[in-house]
């Protein structure tokens, strides 16, 4: 319960801080959103066959891509803070949410926050958010709150990493909009068999 009523408190601090853009009211950039979509293009197309099997020549490429995508995304933040909805639509927002849940955990943490606010001015998506915040505190060495990040174990199995408060987890997930736990997981471990 005290875990809901923080993220209650939490969600409502940011939601009075206001938009995650660095010059206020953003105008919309139609390119932006078009090189933001092609990246996470990219992103999905290098990860066809992602799991606990790649080859090293998989995960060079992928590493490569992450990179790169990576070093783009620090400028665009930069630049424009959060890339919300005004300024990229809402397949650039959820691209840019993609591309630094792939990126390095120092930049994640840094974004974390912008993303925090732009979720409550309605700039992005409450459940990208969750994901990133989950992965932020999962490789933070902490125990994810919505239990959306999951491992692979030296077996090669899936293993759900920890959730603060699981019993409750499902509540969590119920008021953001993601479906039960149990969905969830097996959803997981029908992707990567």
């Amino acid at each position: 319960m005290r875990l809901l009523v923080t993220t209650a408190v939490l969600l409502a601090v940011a939601f009075v801080g206001g938009c995650a853009s660095r010059s206020g009211a953003s105008r919309h950039d139609p390119a932006l959103r078009r090189e933001l979509v092609a990246m996470f293009d990219m992103d999905q197309r290098v990860r066809q066959g992602f799991g606990a099997r790649m080859s090293d020549e998989t995960v060079a490429k992928i590493q490569a891509v992450d990179a790169r995508h990576t070093s783009r995304m620090k400028a665009i933040v930069a630049k424009h803070g959060w890339p919300g909805r005004a300024l990229v639509g809402d397949d650039g927002s959820h691209a840019a949410w993609l591309l630094v849940q792939h990126a390095d955990s120092a930049f994640m943490a840094q974004c974390l926050p912008l993303m925090e606010r732009a979720v409550a001015a309605g700039q992005a998506s409450g459940k990208d958010y969750v994901y990133l915040l989950d992965r932020v505190r999962m490789q933070q060495g902490k125990p994810q709150i919505y239990g959306t990040q999951f491992t692979f174990a030296a077996d090669g199995q899936l293993v759900l990493h920890p959730v603060e408060d699981a019993e409750h987890v499902d509540e969590r997930r119920r008021a953001i909009g993601l479906p039960p736990m149990a969905e969830q997981e097996k959803m997981m471990r029908e992707i990567y068999r």
